[in-house]
Order: structure tokens, then C-alpha cells, then sequence
């Protein structure tokens, strides 16, 4: 029985890195995790996604489509929440192996 790696599955089932296919699976499973940080953070704060909803200045139905599916929302938006949350919340951006950072 041959065993294979997480990577090797990706790439045999749902395409190579760089792919259209590959991407797009990777941005959503980024965007899941995403949903479930701001959703635990909430939970964390004891706050309904009313309260919360409430903090950030949208309705309650905005912050649960958040935390279902957080690729529907702004940059800005995802920031509100957060900050709302009083949660540190860090981007990296790479290019070429190099981490470029802001100052």
C-alpha cells in the first residue's frame, strides 16, 4: 500500500498549485477559516452576532454571513469586526519567498 502526502492528494484530485482549480480550493478553505476566527472570537467575547453586529455598525445578518462564509465581506469590514473584537489580526504577503512586511 502506497501512502501519499496531503499535497499529493491535492494535486492528484483537485489540481496542481497555480491552477484555477487549485486556487480557487485553497482561497475557500482560507475564507472557512477565516469565518471560524471571527465566529470563535465572538463566542470568546460573549457576544451574539446582534451585539457584535451592533459594535461594527452592520446588521446581525451580515455578521452571520461572516462567520458562514467570510468571502462575501470587505477588507474594511473584516477589520471592523475584528478591531470590534479588540483581536490582533496580521497579514503576511509573500512574494517570490520573500515576506514583505509594512512600516
Amino acid at each position: 500500500m502506497k501512502f501519499r502526502t496531503l499535497s499529493e492528494m491535492k494535486d492528484k484530485y483537485i489540481g496542481k498549485v497555480g491552477t484555477n482549480e487549485r486556487d480557487e480550493y485553497e482561497y475557500e478553505l482560507q475564507m472557512e477559516v477565516l469565518s471560524k476566527m471571527i465566529k470563535t472570537a465572538r463566542l470568546e467575547r460573549n457576544l451574539t452576532q446582534e451585539e457584535l453586529g451592533n459594535l461594527v455598525g452592520v446588521q446581525k445578518s451580515q455578521i452571520s454571513k461572516l462567520e458562514n462564509h467570510a468571502n462575501s465581506a470587505t477588507i474594511d469590514t473584516i477589520l471592523k469586526v475584528f478591531k470590534a473584537l479588540k483581536a490582533d489580526i496580521h497579514f503576511n504577503v509573500k512574494i517570490e519567498n520573500q515576506y514583505i512586511q509594512l512600516v
